[in-house]
């Protein structure tokens, strides 16, 4: 098979063509560039500019590669963003969704995994967050990917197309440093960026309903992430008419103290953190459970916390040297 990655080009994306093209499969990568960076993909795999809402060119690739599964990365993915931008995020994430579905079906491609989240569940009053947990997105962000998941899902029902839904749960670390994640949205990247200017790592609220106070997270390594991807879509090419949705985690909680403590000692800088009030939606504890995905496709996450910030710090310092504690 080929495999087209939309949003190839991104964190993700990035990670997901490495462990595509290490496994043996044929990627292409689609990407407008607008957050990825051209040099993350590989020489060897061609790489299309192009916007998901571009229907003309997105069925001018699948043709003239002759594309028979597709990765489907490229969103928009800033919750804070999307309340403030909520037009822009449903235009890009459910309306180019529909556009790229559209050329899909009509080019008789076989197989597609979509690129949920976690976001989809929204505040869960439950320990461990199942499949079947629920959902009640709090953000429009949120909002389009549960959209997205039943637009994917109804589309295979009407035509045989094989889908997968992969709600992330909190993605860090890199596979090196030159695909370390260069922006500055979430845990990890934002509490380097508090050590290298200086000042301390910041928790939004340290009096919730969890063993230290802060809240609890699961998080997992994108090495991780790219590899269920494809553990995926090999299930999916041998399951036409197949319809998944899986959680992707380790199915373990750390708290926001447990993760600042960790990257303290990584990193040499043993800078306490300030806690500060509580953000509005952050709910005490999101912890999936990872059975279903390892039950029915046998994938398992291999790597700690520990390796993620550790790998997550090269990548900063690739590109803060001033970072380094002497």
């Amino acid at each position: 098979m080929t495999w087209l990655i939309t949003g190839g080009a991104g964190y993700i994306g990035a990670h997901v063509v490495r462990a595509m093209t290490e496994a043996g499969e044929r990627t292409v990568v689609y990407d407008d560039l607008s957050t990825g960076i051209a040099e993350r993909v590989p020489a060897e795999v061609p790489l299309v500019r192009g916007s998901t809402l571009d229907g003309e060119t997105l069925a001018r690739t699948l043709a003239e590669h002759e594309v028979t599964g597709v990765v489907h990365l490229a969103a928009k993915k800033q919750v804070g963003e999307s309340v403030d931008r909520p037009l822009d995020y449903y235009r890009e994430n459910v309306e180019g969704l529909r556009v790229l579905l559209e050329a899909v079906t009509q080019a008789g491609v076989a197989a597609f995994v979509f690129s949920s989240s976690a976001a989809v569940y929204g505040m869960p009053d439950v320990d461990v967050v199942t499949e079947e947990t629920p959902c009640a997105p709090l953000s429009p962000y949120g909002e389009t990917k549960l959209a997205g998941e039943w637009l994917v899902r109804a589309t295979g029902r009407a035509t045989g197309l094989a889908t997968a839904s992969l709600r992330y749960f909190n993605v860090a670390g890199a596979a090196t440093p030159a695909l370390a994640d260069t922006g500055v949205f979430n845990l990890v990247p934002m509490v380097f960026e508090k050590l290298t200017e200086g000042a301390s790592p910041r928790i939004f609220g340290d009096d919730y309903p969890t063993p230290d106070g802060t809240c609890v997270r699961d998080y997992i390594h994108v090495v991780d992430l790219a590899e269920a991807h494809v553990t995926v879509a090999r299930a999916l090419r041998s399951a036409p008419g197949h319809d998944l949705t899986l959680n992707i985690g380790r199915g373990e909680g750390v708290s926001v103290r447990e993760m600042i403590d960790h990257m303290n000692a990584v990193t040499g800088y043993d800078r306490p953190p300030t806690v500060t009030p509580r953000r509005p939606g952050d709910p005490a504890r999101v912890v999936a459970s990872a059975d279903r995905i390892a039950t029915e496709l046998g994938w398992r996450a291999k790597y700690d916390v520990q390796d993620m910030i550790t790998s997550a710090w090269e990548g900063w310092l690739r590109l803060h040297p001033e970072a380094a504690r002497s």
